[in-house]
Protein backbone atom coordinates (compact mmCIF):
# COMPACT_ATOMS: atom_id res chain seq x y z
CA UNK A 1 0.00 0.00 0.00
CA UNK A 2 2.67 2.20 1.08
CA UNK A 3 4.72 1.72 -2.53
CA UNK A 4 1.37 2.06 -4.49
CA UNK A 5 1.48 5.65 -2.53
CA UNK A 6 4.61 6.57 -3.54
CA UNK A 7 4.51 5.94 -6.77
CA UNK A 8 1.25 7.66 -7.05
CA UNK A 9 2.92 10.50 -5.59
CA UNK A 10 6.14 10.55 -7.39
CA UNK A 11 3.94 10.15 -10.19
CA UNK A 12 2.19 13.58 -9.69
CA UNK A 13 5.30 14.92 -9.44
CA UNK A 14 6.99 13.46 -12.55
CA UNK A 15 3.53 15.69 -13.91
CA UNK A 16 4.14 18.91 -12.46
CA UNK A 17 7.61 18.73 -13.50
CA UNK A 18 6.86 18.03 -16.62
CA UNK A 19 3.98 20.86 -16.21
CA UNK A 20 6.45 23.32 -15.51
CA UNK A 21 8.57 22.07 -18.40
CA UNK A 22 6.11 22.69 -20.77
CA UNK A 23 5.44 26.58 -19.05
CA UNK A 24 8.84 26.97 -19.37
CA UNK A 25 9.10 26.26 -23.23
CA UNK A 26 5.94 28.16 -23.82
CA UNK A 27 7.29 31.18 -22.05
CA UNK A 28 10.65 31.15 -23.87
CA UNK A 29 8.81 31.12 -27.31
CA UNK A 30 6.64 33.09 -26.36
CA UNK A 31 9.68 35.99 -24.61
CA UNK A 32 11.57 34.89 -28.36
CA UNK A 33 8.38 36.29 -30.38
CA UNK A 34 7.75 39.35 -28.09
CA UNK A 35 11.46 40.43 -28.51
CA UNK A 36 11.47 39.91 -31.98
CA UNK A 37 7.88 41.53 -32.61
CA UNK A 38 7.58 44.50 -30.12
CA UNK A 39 9.61 47.67 -29.44
CA UNK A 40 12.47 46.51 -27.06
CA UNK A 41 13.02 50.23 -25.42
CA UNK A 42 11.71 51.75 -22.39
CA UNK A 43 8.73 51.48 -20.82
CA UNK A 44 8.26 48.66 -23.83
CA UNK A 45 11.11 46.46 -22.62
CA UNK A 46 9.54 46.46 -19.19
CA UNK A 47 6.19 45.44 -19.93
CA UNK A 48 7.91 42.33 -22.59
CA UNK A 49 9.78 41.19 -19.56
CA UNK A 50 6.69 40.97 -17.67
CA UNK A 51 4.76 39.39 -20.42
CA UNK A 52 7.44 36.70 -20.01
CA UNK A 53 7.40 36.14 -16.61
CA UNK A 54 3.99 35.57 -16.66
CA UNK A 55 3.14 32.07 -17.61
CA UNK A 56 6.41 31.14 -15.37
CA UNK A 57 5.00 32.30 -12.07
CA UNK A 58 2.09 30.07 -12.71
CA UNK A 59 4.57 26.92 -11.82
CA UNK A 60 4.35 27.65 -8.00
CA UNK A 61 0.64 27.14 -8.35
CA UNK A 62 1.78 23.16 -8.98
CA UNK A 63 3.56 22.78 -5.78
CA UNK A 64 1.69 25.04 -3.43
CA UNK A 65 -0.93 24.28 -1.04
CA UNK A 66 -3.05 27.01 -0.98
CA UNK A 67 -3.62 27.13 -4.67
CA UNK A 68 -6.89 29.42 -4.36
CA UNK A 69 -4.88 32.65 -2.47
CA UNK A 70 -2.13 31.92 -4.90
CA UNK A 71 -4.54 32.31 -7.68
CA UNK A 72 -6.08 35.15 -6.38
CA UNK A 73 -2.68 36.95 -6.40
CA UNK A 74 -1.59 35.63 -9.82
CA UNK A 75 -5.46 36.47 -11.41
CA UNK A 76 -5.13 39.94 -9.71
CA UNK A 77 -1.54 40.43 -11.50
CA UNK A 78 -2.29 39.93 -15.09
CA UNK A 79 -5.32 42.42 -14.71
CA UNK A 80 -3.08 45.33 -13.61
CA UNK A 81 -0.39 43.52 -16.56
CA UNK A 82 -3.61 43.75 -19.22
CA UNK A 83 -4.67 47.33 -17.85
CA UNK A 84 -0.45 48.50 -17.87
CA UNK A 85 -0.49 46.89 -21.55
CA UNK A 86 -3.66 48.70 -23.01
CA UNK A 87 -2.40 51.76 -21.00
CA UNK A 88 1.01 51.39 -23.21
CA UNK A 89 -0.68 50.86 -26.37
CA UNK A 90 -2.90 54.40 -25.98
CA UNK A 91 0.22 56.26 -25.13
CA UNK A 92 2.06 54.53 -27.84
CA UNK A 93 -0.61 55.18 -30.40
CA UNK A 94 -0.77 58.90 -29.54
CA UNK A 95 2.98 59.14 -29.58
CA UNK A 96 3.03 57.68 -33.23
CA UNK A 97 0.43 60.03 -34.39
CA UNK A 98 2.34 63.14 -32.67
CA UNK A 99 6.07 61.37 -35.02
CA UNK A 100 6.62 63.41 -38.30
CA UNK A 101 9.03 61.97 -40.39
CA UNK A 102 11.17 64.78 -41.72
CA UNK A 103 13.62 62.67 -42.81
CA UNK A 104 12.42 61.00 -45.84
CA UNK A 105 14.96 60.93 -48.35
CA UNK A 106 14.87 63.00 -51.48
CA UNK A 107 13.05 60.53 -54.11
CA UNK A 108 15.94 61.56 -56.76
CA UNK A 109 14.63 59.66 -59.97
CA UNK A 110 11.64 62.25 -59.65
CA UNK A 111 14.42 64.61 -60.69
CA UNK A 112 16.62 62.95 -63.45
CA UNK A 113 17.22 64.97 -66.68
CA UNK A 114 16.07 64.12 -69.59
CA UNK A 115 13.29 62.09 -68.37
CA UNK A 116 9.29 63.35 -69.41
CA UNK A 117 8.23 62.58 -66.26
CA UNK A 118 10.71 64.55 -63.92
CA UNK A 119 9.57 67.26 -61.77
CA UNK A 120 12.63 69.08 -62.88
CA UNK A 121 12.23 72.66 -64.01
CA UNK A 122 13.01 73.18 -67.77
CA UNK A 123 13.64 76.15 -70.28
CA UNK A 124 11.23 77.54 -73.02
CA UNK A 125 14.21 76.98 -75.61
CA UNK A 126 17.03 75.60 -76.15
CA UNK A 127 20.19 76.71 -73.53
CA UNK A 128 22.83 79.20 -74.98
CA UNK A 129 25.61 76.84 -73.75
CA UNK A 130 25.05 72.56 -75.12
CA UNK A 131 28.18 70.48 -74.64
CA UNK A 132 28.71 67.87 -76.98
CA UNK A 133 29.43 64.33 -76.60
CA UNK A 134 32.94 65.43 -77.88
CA UNK A 135 33.66 67.99 -74.95
CA UNK A 136 35.30 67.52 -71.86
CA UNK A 137 31.91 67.18 -69.72
CA UNK A 138 32.38 68.82 -66.20
CA UNK A 139 32.17 65.94 -63.42
CA UNK A 140 29.38 67.93 -61.46
CA UNK A 141 27.57 66.76 -57.64
CA UNK A 142 25.77 68.48 -54.98
CA UNK A 143 23.63 68.31 -51.70
CA UNK A 144 20.59 67.06 -51.45
CA UNK A 145 18.66 70.30 -51.64
CA UNK A 146 20.44 70.94 -54.65
CA UNK A 147 19.86 68.58 -56.64
CA UNK A 148 16.90 69.24 -59.01
CA UNK A 149 19.34 72.59 -59.72
CA UNK A 150 22.30 71.04 -61.05
CA UNK A 151 19.58 68.21 -62.24
CA UNK A 152 18.33 71.21 -64.55
CA UNK A 153 21.25 72.12 -65.38
CA UNK A 154 22.46 68.97 -66.69
CA UNK A 155 19.13 68.75 -68.74
CA UNK A 156 19.70 71.93 -70.15
CA UNK A 157 23.25 71.72 -71.30
CA UNK A 158 24.99 68.09 -71.64
CA UNK A 159 24.48 65.98 -74.47
CA UNK A 160 21.28 63.60 -73.66
CA UNK A 161 22.64 60.89 -75.81
CA UNK A 162 24.96 59.91 -73.00
CA UNK A 163 23.81 57.80 -70.06
CA UNK A 164 24.38 60.26 -66.50
CA UNK A 165 22.46 57.77 -64.30
CA UNK A 166 22.58 53.86 -63.52
CA UNK A 167 21.38 52.12 -60.57
CA UNK A 168 21.80 47.77 -60.77
CA UNK A 169 23.22 49.00 -64.36
CA UNK A 170 19.88 50.36 -65.57
CA UNK A 171 19.93 54.27 -66.29
CA UNK A 172 16.79 54.82 -63.25
CA UNK A 173 17.19 55.79 -60.25
CA UNK A 174 20.73 56.30 -57.99
CA UNK A 175 23.67 58.33 -59.59
CA UNK A 176 27.04 56.35 -60.36
CA UNK A 177 28.41 57.94 -63.31
CA UNK A 178 31.47 60.08 -63.62
CA UNK A 179 30.09 63.40 -65.09
CA UNK A 180 26.69 63.61 -62.62
CA UNK A 181 26.64 62.38 -59.36
CA UNK A 182 24.84 62.71 -56.45
CA UNK A 183 26.62 62.02 -52.95
CA UNK A 184 25.34 64.36 -50.44
CA UNK A 185 27.43 67.09 -48.93
CA UNK A 186 29.82 64.97 -46.89
CA UNK A 187 31.00 62.57 -49.60
CA UNK A 188 30.67 65.09 -51.95
CA UNK A 189 33.10 67.78 -50.34
CA UNK A 190 35.10 64.77 -49.97
CA UNK A 191 35.03 63.77 -53.73
CA UNK A 192 35.65 67.48 -54.74
CA UNK A 193 39.16 67.54 -52.22
CA UNK A 194 40.23 64.40 -53.55
CA UNK A 195 39.39 65.95 -57.22
CA UNK A 196 37.14 63.12 -58.42
CA UNK A 197 34.95 65.63 -59.46
CA UNK A 198 34.73 69.68 -60.65
CA UNK A 199 31.74 71.37 -59.46
CA UNK A 200 29.83 70.79 -56.34
CA UNK A 201 26.80 72.95 -55.73
CA UNK A 202 25.07 73.32 -52.03
CA UNK A 203 26.65 75.15 -49.03
CA UNK A 204 29.95 76.41 -47.55
CA UNK A 205 31.76 73.62 -46.00
CA UNK A 206 32.78 72.74 -42.70
CA UNK A 207 35.93 73.28 -41.01
CA UNK A 208 36.63 69.79 -41.18
CA UNK A 209 35.75 69.42 -44.97
CA UNK A 210 38.06 72.34 -45.69
CA UNK A 211 40.80 70.84 -43.54
CA UNK A 212 40.09 67.94 -45.23
CA UNK A 213 40.93 69.45 -48.81
CA UNK A 214 44.32 71.06 -47.55
CA UNK A 215 45.34 68.06 -45.98
CA UNK A 216 44.70 66.61 -49.71
CA UNK A 217 45.96 69.78 -51.66
CA UNK A 218 43.25 71.20 -53.15
CA UNK A 219 42.23 74.89 -52.70
CA UNK A 220 38.39 75.08 -53.15
CA UNK A 221 36.93 78.59 -55.26
CA UNK A 222 33.53 79.65 -53.98
CA UNK A 223 31.34 80.95 -57.08
CA UNK A 224 28.08 82.07 -55.15
CA UNK A 225 25.16 81.45 -57.49
CA UNK A 226 21.86 82.02 -55.52
CA UNK A 227 20.85 82.27 -51.55
CA UNK A 228 18.39 80.17 -49.82
CA UNK A 229 16.75 80.88 -46.68
CA UNK A 230 18.22 78.64 -43.47
CA UNK A 231 14.62 77.64 -41.58
CA UNK A 232 13.46 75.98 -38.06
CA UNK A 233 9.95 74.11 -37.85
CA UNK A 234 7.89 72.55 -35.50
CA UNK A 235 5.29 70.72 -34.97
CA UNK A 236 2.12 71.81 -36.66
CA UNK A 237 0.33 71.73 -33.11
CA UNK A 238 2.65 73.70 -31.87
CA UNK A 239 1.20 77.07 -30.66
CA UNK A 240 5.20 79.22 -31.31
CA UNK A 241 4.58 80.69 -34.46
CA UNK A 242 7.56 83.27 -34.70
CA UNK A 243 11.13 82.93 -32.38
CA UNK A 244 13.68 85.80 -32.15
CA UNK A 245 17.64 84.94 -33.36
CA UNK A 246 18.77 84.72 -29.59
CA UNK A 247 15.90 82.59 -28.73
CA UNK A 248 16.73 79.74 -31.16
CA UNK A 249 20.28 80.38 -30.49
CA UNK A 250 19.48 79.73 -26.66
CA UNK A 251 17.52 76.32 -27.58
CA UNK A 252 20.45 75.03 -29.52
CA UNK A 253 23.08 75.89 -26.76
CA UNK A 254 20.85 74.48 -24.34
CA UNK A 255 20.31 77.23 -22.21
CA UNK A 256 16.25 77.60 -22.93
CA UNK A 257 15.16 73.62 -22.39
CA UNK A 258 11.28 74.15 -22.13
CA UNK A 259 8.73 75.96 -24.52
CA UNK A 260 6.82 77.90 -22.03
CA UNK A 261 10.26 79.58 -21.74
CA UNK A 262 9.60 81.17 -24.90
CA UNK A 263 5.89 81.83 -24.64
CA UNK A 264 4.91 78.05 -25.60
CA UNK A 265 3.14 74.88 -23.66
CA UNK A 266 4.85 73.09 -20.67
CA UNK A 267 6.96 70.64 -22.32
CA UNK A 268 10.21 69.83 -22.79
CA UNK A 269 12.00 71.28 -25.79
CA UNK A 270 13.33 68.31 -28.00
CA UNK A 271 16.21 70.15 -30.94
CA UNK A 272 17.02 67.33 -33.18
CA UNK A 273 20.52 67.92 -34.81
CA UNK A 274 22.03 66.56 -38.66
CA UNK A 275 24.73 64.83 -38.88
CA UNK A 276 28.69 66.37 -38.72
CA UNK A 277 29.63 68.00 -41.73
CA UNK A 278 26.23 67.67 -43.45
CA UNK A 279 25.22 71.08 -45.48
CA UNK A 280 22.68 72.18 -42.75
CA UNK A 281 24.52 71.26 -39.37
CA UNK A 282 27.50 73.47 -40.41
CA UNK A 283 24.82 76.39 -41.45
CA UNK A 284 23.55 75.62 -37.46
CA UNK A 285 27.50 76.12 -36.70
CA UNK A 286 27.92 79.18 -38.46
CA UNK A 287 24.74 80.52 -37.43
CA UNK A 288 25.41 79.67 -33.58
CA UNK A 289 28.50 81.59 -34.26
CA UNK A 290 30.32 82.14 -30.88
CA UNK A 291 27.23 80.53 -28.84
CA UNK A 292 28.41 76.81 -28.28
CA UNK A 293 26.34 74.02 -29.46
CA UNK A 294 24.88 71.44 -26.95
CA UNK A 295 26.02 68.14 -28.03
CA UNK A 296 22.52 65.84 -28.48
CA UNK A 297 21.64 62.93 -27.70
CA UNK A 298 22.80 60.17 -30.82
CA UNK A 299 18.78 59.47 -31.13
CA UNK A 300 18.35 63.13 -31.78
CA UNK A 301 21.14 63.64 -34.29
CA UNK A 302 19.52 62.69 -38.13
CA UNK A 303 22.32 61.19 -40.71
CA UNK A 304 20.61 62.70 -43.54
CA UNK A 305 18.54 65.36 -44.41
CA UNK A 306 16.10 63.54 -46.73
CA UNK A 307 16.85 61.85 -43.07
CA UNK A 308 16.02 65.88 -40.81
CA UNK A 309 13.14 66.34 -43.17
CA UNK A 310 17.75 57.77 -42.47
CA UNK A 311 17.55 56.11 -38.75
CA UNK A 312 14.14 58.03 -37.53
CA UNK A 313 16.70 60.16 -36.85
CA UNK A 314 17.13 60.70 -39.84
CA UNK A 315 14.64 63.31 -38.78
CA UNK A 316 11.45 62.91 -37.04
CA UNK A 317 9.76 65.78 -34.97
CA UNK A 318 7.25 65.30 -32.38
CA UNK A 319 4.74 67.97 -31.18
CA UNK A 320 7.64 69.10 -28.54
CA UNK A 321 10.67 68.87 -31.20
CA UNK A 322 12.24 71.23 -33.43
CA UNK A 323 14.13 71.09 -36.12
CA UNK A 324 15.99 72.53 -39.32
CA UNK A 325 16.55 72.67 -42.70
CA UNK A 326 16.75 74.97 -46.11
CA UNK A 327 13.57 76.07 -47.26
CA UNK A 328 13.06 74.36 -50.57
CA UNK A 329 14.19 71.14 -49.18
CA UNK A 330 10.96 71.64 -46.70
CA UNK A 331 8.67 73.30 -48.60
CA UNK A 332 9.56 71.91 -52.35
CA UNK A 333 10.61 68.40 -51.75
CA UNK A 334 9.57 66.66 -48.47
CA UNK A 335 6.23 69.12 -48.23
CA UNK A 336 5.18 67.29 -45.18
CA UNK A 337 1.39 69.15 -43.86
CA UNK A 338 2.42 67.95 -40.05
CA UNK A 339 5.10 70.82 -39.50
CA UNK A 340 5.54 74.49 -39.97
CA UNK A 341 7.91 76.73 -40.44
CA UNK A 342 8.55 79.55 -37.60
CA UNK A 343 8.91 83.15 -38.96
CA UNK A 344 12.14 84.45 -37.20
CA UNK A 345 12.62 87.85 -35.39
CA UNK A 346 8.74 88.01 -36.40
CA UNK A 347 9.75 87.56 -40.26
CA UNK A 348 8.77 84.47 -42.37
CA UNK A 349 11.06 83.46 -44.95
CA UNK A 350 8.70 84.10 -48.22
CA UNK A 351 11.19 84.44 -51.51
CA UNK A 352 10.23 88.39 -51.24
CA UNK A 353 11.69 88.38 -47.92
CA UNK A 354 14.64 86.63 -49.17
CA UNK A 355 15.46 88.65 -51.84
CA UNK A 356 15.15 92.11 -49.83
CA UNK A 357 17.50 90.80 -47.18
CA UNK A 358 14.67 91.16 -44.28
CA UNK A 359 14.45 87.30 -43.53
CA UNK A 360 17.42 87.25 -41.05
CA UNK A 361 19.26 83.70 -41.59
CA UNK A 362 19.67 83.13 -45.30
CA UNK A 363 22.72 80.86 -46.57
CA UNK A 364 24.55 81.20 -49.81
CA UNK A 365 24.29 78.72 -52.58
CA UNK A 366 28.03 77.85 -53.78
CA UNK A 367 29.21 76.10 -57.17
CA UNK A 368 33.04 75.13 -55.91
CA UNK A 369 34.95 74.04 -57.35
CA UNK A 370 39.48 73.56 -57.21
CA UNK A 371 42.14 75.45 -58.19
CA UNK A 372 44.51 74.35 -60.88
CA UNK A 373 41.60 72.64 -62.56
CA UNK A 374 42.73 72.30 -66.24
CA UNK A 375 38.84 71.75 -67.97
CA UNK A 376 38.20 74.75 -69.33
CA UNK A 377 34.41 73.80 -69.74
CA UNK A 378 33.72 73.78 -65.51
CA UNK A 379 34.48 77.74 -66.59
CA UNK A 380 32.24 77.59 -69.24
CA UNK A 381 29.38 75.99 -67.23
CA UNK A 382 29.42 78.27 -64.46
CA UNK A 383 29.56 81.40 -66.58
CA UNK A 384 26.12 79.85 -67.74
CA UNK A 385 24.67 79.21 -64.14
CA UNK A 386 25.44 82.80 -63.62
CA UNK A 387 23.47 84.21 -67.17
CA UNK A 388 19.92 84.90 -67.21
CA UNK A 389 19.27 80.92 -68.48
CA UNK A 390 20.92 79.67 -65.38
CA UNK A 391 19.51 81.86 -62.65
CA UNK A 392 15.65 81.76 -64.27
CA UNK A 393 16.31 77.56 -63.36
CA UNK A 394 17.34 78.55 -59.97
CA UNK A 395 14.69 80.99 -59.43
CA UNK A 396 12.26 78.54 -61.40
CA UNK A 397 13.28 75.41 -58.87
CA UNK A 398 11.85 77.67 -55.66
CA UNK A 399 15.88 79.53 -54.48
CA UNK A 400 16.59 83.22 -55.08
CA UNK A 401 19.23 84.07 -57.84
CA UNK A 402 21.99 86.50 -57.10
CA UNK A 403 20.96 87.48 -60.64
Amino acid sequence: MKYTEILKKLGIFVLKLLGAAAIGWISFWVGLYLFLLLPTTGLHIVLVVIAIAILPALIPLLFVRNRAKYMTFWSGFLVLFIFACVGNLVWYGMDQETIIDTNPSIQIHEYLPFNEESKIVTLDHEASLRFTLEDELPRIDGAAAVFPVYSAFVHATYPPERTYYTQNNKPYGGLSTEYFQYNNTPGGYASLADKNTDIFFGAYPSDEQIAYAKKQGTEFIYTLIGYEAFVFFVHKDNPIDSLTVEQIKGIYSGEITNWSQVGGNFEPIVAYQRNKNSGSQSMLVRFMGDTPLASPPSELVSGSMGGIIETVADYRSKSNSMGFSFRYYVEGIIQNPDIKIIAINGIAPTVENIQNGTYPIIGPLYAVTWEGNDNPNVQRLLDWVLSKEGQEIIEKTGYTPVN
